[in-house]
């Protein structure tokens, strides 16, 4: 077996209006296609990220809440690479996101933070 590339990232939201808001508007992700399953009562939204990657944000009626702490088993964050990290923390504080302080990895010498998309799903900001 090949896999060649993350073809997309599933993301399952409590309040649809507010992640759609989120996605859109905070991180700039272009909306591709909007569904609406009336079987599931759930809506289904493809977005873009840079022309290379989908988020795909689901709503379902009463999902279970997510474990977050302390480190559960599972998939741990999203991190997305950016040119300059000061100025997208500048973008999401002046938001209203609330981000960690900017941290340099030990290893690669390169910054990082982390803040919440509306239902606490960490991701992570990677300064390449």
């Amino acid at each position: 077996m090949k896999l060649k590339k993350i073809h997309h990232i599933a993301i399952i939201c409590t309040n649809y209006e507010v992640s759609k808001d989120f996605y859109v508007r905070v991180l700039g992700f272009t909306p591709i296609r909007e569904v609406y399953r009336e079987e599931r009562d759930s809506y289904k939204l493809d977005l873009e990220v840079n022309g290379q990657y989908q988020i795909e944000l689901f709503s379902f009626p009463n999902p279970p809440a997510r474990v977050n702490n302390p480190e559960a088993a599972g998939l741990r964050h999203l991190a997305f690479e950016v040119d300059n990290i000061e100025e997208s923390v500048r973008h999401l504080t002046d938001m209203h996101v609330e981000v960690e302080d900017i941290r340099v990895d030990p290893w690669t010498q390169k910054k990082y933070t982390f803040f919440g998309d509306p239902d606490g799903l960490p991701i992570e900001l990677y300064e390449y």
